[in-house]
Protein backbone atom coordinates (compact mmCIF):
# COMPACT_ATOMS: atom_id res chain seq x y z
CA UNK A 1 0.00 0.00 0.00
CA UNK A 2 2.93 2.35 0.94
CA UNK A 3 4.46 2.16 -2.85
CA UNK A 4 1.08 2.69 -4.41
CA UNK A 5 0.58 5.98 -2.09
CA UNK A 6 3.56 6.55 -2.90
CA UNK A 7 4.08 6.89 -6.87
CA UNK A 8 0.08 8.61 -6.85
CA UNK A 9 1.24 10.84 -4.46
CA UNK A 10 5.00 11.48 -6.79
CA UNK A 11 3.19 11.73 -10.20
CA UNK A 12 0.49 14.02 -8.36
CA UNK A 13 3.35 16.14 -7.20
CA UNK A 14 5.35 16.49 -10.19
CA UNK A 15 2.79 17.53 -12.16
CA UNK A 16 1.40 20.13 -10.41
CA UNK A 17 5.06 21.24 -9.58
CA UNK A 18 6.44 21.38 -13.35
CA UNK A 19 2.58 23.46 -13.99
CA UNK A 20 3.19 25.82 -11.34
CA UNK A 21 6.70 26.22 -11.82
CA UNK A 22 7.00 26.40 -15.67
CA UNK A 23 7.52 30.25 -15.64
CA UNK A 24 10.36 29.00 -13.56
CA UNK A 25 11.68 26.48 -15.72
CA UNK A 26 11.61 29.37 -18.68
CA UNK A 27 13.12 32.02 -17.10
CA UNK A 28 16.01 29.90 -16.03
CA UNK A 29 16.04 28.40 -19.59
CA UNK A 30 16.33 31.59 -21.12
CA UNK A 31 19.32 32.56 -18.27
CA UNK A 32 21.66 29.90 -18.92
CA UNK A 33 21.19 30.23 -22.88
CA UNK A 34 22.13 34.17 -22.56
CA UNK A 35 24.82 33.58 -20.06
CA UNK A 36 26.74 30.41 -21.12
CA UNK A 37 27.56 28.33 -24.17
CA UNK A 38 25.89 25.08 -24.41
CA UNK A 39 23.12 23.38 -23.98
CA UNK A 40 19.72 24.21 -21.19
CA UNK A 41 19.75 20.84 -19.67
CA UNK A 42 22.76 18.73 -17.96
CA UNK A 43 22.10 14.91 -18.77
CA UNK A 44 24.04 11.89 -16.63
CA UNK A 45 23.40 8.11 -16.46
CA UNK A 46 22.75 7.13 -13.01
CA UNK A 47 21.84 4.09 -11.17
CA UNK A 48 18.31 3.14 -10.88
CA UNK A 49 16.38 1.03 -8.85
CA UNK A 50 17.23 -3.01 -9.12
CA UNK A 51 20.63 -1.50 -11.05
CA UNK A 52 18.68 -0.22 -14.45
CA UNK A 53 20.75 2.83 -15.39
CA UNK A 54 18.42 6.18 -16.32
CA UNK A 55 19.44 9.61 -17.62
CA UNK A 56 18.96 11.92 -14.61
CA UNK A 57 17.97 15.48 -15.89
CA UNK A 58 19.06 18.66 -14.59
CA UNK A 59 19.57 22.24 -15.47
CA UNK A 60 23.28 22.79 -16.85
CA UNK A 61 25.57 24.33 -14.17
CA UNK A 62 28.96 23.80 -15.58
CA UNK A 63 30.72 25.03 -19.01
CA UNK A 64 29.25 22.53 -21.80
CA UNK A 65 32.60 20.53 -22.07
CA UNK A 66 31.99 17.78 -24.18
CA UNK A 67 35.52 16.81 -25.14
CA UNK A 68 37.26 17.60 -22.16
CA UNK A 69 37.79 15.34 -19.33
CA UNK A 70 36.84 16.13 -15.79
CA UNK A 71 35.80 14.64 -12.60
CA UNK A 72 31.88 13.73 -12.36
CA UNK A 73 31.55 15.49 -8.85
CA UNK A 74 32.80 18.80 -7.97
CA UNK A 75 33.78 21.35 -5.22
CA UNK A 76 32.48 24.73 -4.61
CA UNK A 77 35.56 26.37 -6.22
CA UNK A 78 35.44 24.08 -9.22
CA UNK A 79 36.49 26.36 -12.27
CA UNK A 80 33.84 24.51 -14.81
CA UNK A 81 30.97 26.21 -12.53
CA UNK A 82 29.32 29.01 -14.00
CA UNK A 83 28.35 31.89 -12.15
CA UNK A 84 24.61 31.38 -12.52
CA UNK A 85 25.36 28.02 -12.02
CA UNK A 86 26.78 28.69 -8.90
CA UNK A 87 23.25 30.32 -7.58
CA UNK A 88 21.08 27.27 -9.29
CA UNK A 89 23.49 25.20 -6.86
CA UNK A 90 23.01 27.11 -4.00
CA UNK A 91 19.36 26.84 -4.19
CA UNK A 92 18.98 23.26 -5.41
CA UNK A 93 16.86 24.60 -8.52
CA UNK A 94 19.30 22.72 -10.95
CA UNK A 95 17.48 20.15 -9.55
CA UNK A 96 13.77 20.98 -10.64
CA UNK A 97 13.91 19.26 -14.07
CA UNK A 98 13.84 15.92 -12.10
CA UNK A 99 10.26 15.87 -11.71
CA UNK A 100 10.15 14.54 -15.46
CA UNK A 101 12.51 11.87 -14.00
CA UNK A 102 9.87 11.03 -11.30
CA UNK A 103 7.34 11.33 -13.40
CA UNK A 104 8.71 8.87 -16.05
CA UNK A 105 9.20 6.06 -13.42
CA UNK A 106 12.93 6.72 -12.88
CA UNK A 107 12.78 8.38 -9.95
CA UNK A 108 10.38 9.60 -6.94
CA UNK A 109 10.08 12.43 -4.75
CA UNK A 110 11.98 11.35 -1.61
CA UNK A 111 14.68 8.22 -2.24
CA UNK A 112 17.99 7.23 -2.03
CA UNK A 113 19.62 9.81 -4.11
CA UNK A 114 20.44 8.45 -7.31
CA UNK A 115 24.44 7.45 -7.79
CA UNK A 116 26.64 7.31 -10.83
CA UNK A 117 27.42 4.20 -11.64
CA UNK A 118 31.53 3.43 -11.67
CA UNK A 119 30.60 4.89 -7.45
CA UNK A 120 27.94 2.07 -6.97
CA UNK A 121 30.46 -0.45 -8.86
CA UNK A 122 32.73 0.42 -5.99
CA UNK A 123 29.83 -0.43 -2.77
CA UNK A 124 28.08 -3.05 -4.95
CA UNK A 125 26.93 -5.48 -1.98
CA UNK A 126 25.80 -2.15 -0.15
CA UNK A 127 23.80 -1.20 -3.21
CA UNK A 128 21.84 -4.87 -3.63
CA UNK A 129 20.22 -3.55 -0.74
CA UNK A 130 19.69 0.47 -1.38
CA UNK A 131 18.30 0.13 -4.77
CA UNK A 132 15.87 -2.18 -3.77
CA UNK A 133 13.67 1.48 -3.58
CA UNK A 134 13.76 4.12 -6.35
CA UNK A 135 16.65 6.70 -5.95
CA UNK A 136 14.92 10.35 -5.58
CA UNK A 137 15.14 13.79 -5.46
CA UNK A 138 15.54 14.12 -1.50
CA UNK A 139 16.98 11.97 1.33
CA UNK A 140 18.05 11.94 4.40
CA UNK A 141 21.28 11.89 2.94
CA UNK A 142 21.10 15.14 0.62
CA UNK A 143 20.57 17.21 4.30
CA UNK A 144 22.89 16.45 5.97
CA UNK A 145 25.05 16.70 2.78
CA UNK A 146 23.51 20.01 1.75
CA UNK A 147 26.84 21.47 1.54
CA UNK A 148 28.57 18.55 0.07
CA UNK A 149 30.44 20.87 -2.81
CA UNK A 150 31.98 23.03 0.35
CA UNK A 151 33.56 19.83 1.95
CA UNK A 152 35.32 19.24 -1.47
CA UNK A 153 36.76 22.43 -1.66
CA UNK A 154 40.82 22.50 -1.55
CA UNK A 155 40.93 18.88 -1.40
CA UNK A 156 43.69 18.11 -4.16
CA UNK A 157 41.82 14.66 -4.66
CA UNK A 158 38.17 15.02 -4.47
CA UNK A 159 36.96 11.75 -6.09
CA UNK A 160 39.17 10.13 -3.49
CA UNK A 161 37.95 11.68 -0.97
CA UNK A 162 34.04 11.36 -2.23
CA UNK A 163 34.83 7.91 -1.79
CA UNK A 164 36.59 7.25 0.91
CA UNK A 165 34.32 9.47 3.58
CA UNK A 166 31.79 11.53 1.74
CA UNK A 167 29.98 8.23 0.05
CA UNK A 168 30.35 5.80 3.28
CA UNK A 169 28.59 7.87 5.55
CA UNK A 170 25.51 8.56 2.66
CA UNK A 171 25.66 4.73 2.07
CA UNK A 172 24.57 4.29 6.27
CA UNK A 173 22.16 7.16 5.86
CA UNK A 174 20.19 5.29 2.98
CA UNK A 175 19.97 2.24 4.74
CA UNK A 176 18.62 4.74 7.70
CA UNK A 177 15.81 5.45 4.95
CA UNK A 178 15.05 1.78 4.37
CA UNK A 179 14.48 0.84 7.54
CA UNK A 180 12.40 3.74 8.66
CA UNK A 181 10.59 4.66 5.00
CA UNK A 182 6.80 5.90 5.27
CA UNK A 183 4.48 8.06 3.77
CA UNK A 184 4.79 10.31 6.67
CA UNK A 185 8.02 10.00 6.94
CA UNK A 186 8.48 11.10 3.52
CA UNK A 187 6.39 14.08 4.04
CA UNK A 188 8.93 14.94 7.09
CA UNK A 189 12.01 14.66 5.16
CA UNK A 190 10.08 17.05 1.86
CA UNK A 191 9.25 19.64 4.80
CA UNK A 192 12.94 19.40 6.04
CA UNK A 193 14.06 19.99 2.78
CA UNK A 194 12.12 23.05 1.78
CA UNK A 195 13.20 24.57 5.48
CA UNK A 196 16.77 23.83 4.43
CA UNK A 197 16.64 25.38 1.22
CA UNK A 198 14.79 28.65 2.63
CA UNK A 199 17.06 29.13 5.40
Amino acid sequence: MYFLIKRIFDITVSFVGIIILLPVFLLIAIIIKCTSKGPVFFRQIRMGKDFKQFKILKFRTMIDNKNEEGPEISSSDDIRITVFGKFLRKYKLDELPQLVNVIGGNMSIVGPRPEVPKYVEIFKKDYEEILSLKPGITDIASLKFRKENELLTGKQDIEAVYINNILPEKIQYNKIYLKKCSFTFDLLIILKTIFTIII
